[in-house]
């Protein structure tokens, strides 16, 4: 069901932990939003020029994270999972205050993250939440590479596929309604790469905390983690949860069907700037805006026209 008023934590959560690619230390705190607020980053280990607003406009790198950067060139890496995380909880505005610059990895998914703020609770705030309604397809080709988004019946819908030549990850697929499915799944999907790669991921600078506890890595045929997947679907499923968490970025709750083919960080942040090009694609409300043909019950449909 569509919330009609704004949320966030209702009291101030903490936790710390490694980064993927630093291989650093970091301590978190989540600490409630005001109202409009949106999400904001806050780097408590600079005196200055430390607050990154948690917008698709300020990313400044996606190379297998999400990198926001300010005006001032401070950074926060691998926000993807958090604020996935805080998007599943249904919160809408937080202040996130961190003493470093990567976003700790925890076990490579959003669940860590989710139960910590389930703990915090939520608190309803008095203004109405910004919805982002899509009117016309907008689609973004690169190659093999594409994401698209078409109007949908009042809901996020998340249509992924991925393919590996790895015989073990191969080809995956999912359809993910984020406003009525369980999202179990989800949330609890990890992080993942192929052994063979790490050697070159490692040469980058990149994946310098990395490990078994914190992603799944295949070598050809197998799964090295004890336990192997969490479910079947992981490697799509994962994928999912960072595009959602990369489109939370763009400061609504976004009411339509995407469609991704092999995507990725860098290509969800390029359709955001070209969906906010299209500007007779899409309108923006909140249901105070709009008039609700009937009271809905747990098993009906929400009908609603938007006023002129």
């Amino acid at each position: 069901m569509l919330k009609i008023y704004q949320q966030t934590l209702n009291s101030k959560v903490k936790f710390a932990g490694i980064g993927l690619h630093s291989g650093k230390s970091s301590e978190v705190t989540i600490l409630p939003g005001r109202e409009n607020q949106g999400f904001i980053f806050r780097r408590v280990d600079l005196k200055k020029n430390n607050i990154v607003e948690a917008k698709f406009k300020n990313v400044s790198n996606a190379k297998l994270c999400t990198t926001l950067e300010n005006e001032h060139g401070t950074k926060i890496s691998t926000v993807e999972h958090l604020l996935a995380a805080l998007y599943i909880a249904e919160i809408d505005n937080a202040i996130i205050e961190i003493n470093n610059q990567e976003v700790p990895i925890m076990d490579g998914s959003a669940k860590e993250f989710l139960n910590i703020i389930k703990k915090a609770g939520v608190k309803k705030q008095s203004k109405a939440r910004k919805y982002l309604r899509v009117l016309d397809k907008v689609e973004l080709v690169d190659g093999e590479r594409k994401i698209s988004i078409e109007p949908s019946e009042l809901s996020f819908q998340v249509d992924f596929q991925l393919y590996y030549k790895n015989k073990l990850i191969n080809k995956q697929k999912n359809l993910v309604n984020f406003h009525s499915d369980n999202l179990k799944n989800i949330y609890e999907s990890r992080t993942f790469c192929l052994f063979e790669d790490i050697e070159k991921i490692k040469k980058n600078g990149l994946a310098k905390g990395g490990s078994l506890e914190n992603a799944i890595v295949v070598d050809k045929d197998k799964i090295l983690n004890n336990g192997g997947l969490r479910n079947v679907k992981e490697f799509v499923n994962h994928k999912i949860l960072d595009l959602a968490g990369d489109f939370i970025l763009c400061g609504y709750r976004v009411l339509g069907k995407v469609k991704c083919h092999q995507g990725g960080h860098e290509l969800t942040n390029r359709f955001l700037r070209q969906l906010f090009n299209s500007k007779e694609a899409f309108t923006t409300f909140s249901l105070k805006d709009v008039v609700i043909s009937k009271k809905p019950t747990s098993n009906q449909q929400i009908n609603i026209a938007v006023n002129a």
